[in-house]
C-alpha cells in the first residue's frame, strides 16, 4: 500500500510542476518540456530518498529495495516522459 501511495505522490508532483509552469510561463511547448524535465529530476532525488531510507532504517537491502526504487521512480517518469512526447 505504502508503494501505491508513493507513486501516486508521484503524479501529484507532476501535477504540481505542470501547473506551476503554466502560471509561470506561457502555456508553450518549451515550459511544459522543463516542468517535465524539473519533474524526472525532482521525482528521483525523491525516490531514491525512499530507497535510502528503506535500506538505512527498514533494514532491507540494496537487491531487495531496488525494484522497488525502479517501480516508484519509472512510472510516474515514464508516464510523464510519454505524455508530454505524445499530447503537451
Amino acid at each position: 500500500m505504502r508503494t501505491a501511495i508513493i507513486i501516486l505522490g508521484g503524479f501529484v508532483l507532476w501535477a504540481a510542476c505542470l501547473g506551476i509552469a503554466k502560471l509561470v510561463a506561457s502555456s508553450g511547448s518549451s515550459s511544459m518540456t522543463y516542468a517535465t524535465t524539473a519533474f524526472v529530476a525532482i521525482w528521483f532525488v525523491a525516490a531514491a530518498s525512499n530507497m535510502w531510507i528503506g535500506v538505512s532504517h527498514a533494514g532491507y537491502s540494496f537487491q531487495e529495495e531496488l525494484p522497488i526504487f525502479l517501480l516508484i521512480f519509472l512510472l510516474p517518469a515514464a508516464v510523464a516522459v510519454l505524455v508530454k512526447w505524445k499530447f503537451l
